[in-house]
């Protein structure tokens, strides 16, 4: 079985969601990305997250955004 991507429990960060077998809550990505900061940048702060989980998080992230929109065109 494949590890999950995201955690969520309340003996990490108080239930905060943070990247699977790390402490980094992935609200940090998200801030780093919508300041302008690139990936690379985030990992060089978090190198407990890889780029796989990065680029699996956005690939995630997009593809249900896209669904959503495909199931409510209003």
């Amino acid at each position: 079985m494949e590890n999950p991507l995201i955690i969520k429990s309340d003996e990490i960060l108080s239930g905060i969601p943070v990247f699977y077998g790390t402490r980094v809550p992935v609200q940090n990505l998200i801030d780093y990305l919508t300041t302008g900061e690139t990936i690379d940048e985030f990992l060089d702060d978090f190198p407990t997250v890889s780029r796989e989980q990065v680029i699996q998080f956005l690939e995630t992230a997009g593809s249900t955004l896209m669904a959503q929109t495909h199931a409510n065109p209003h």
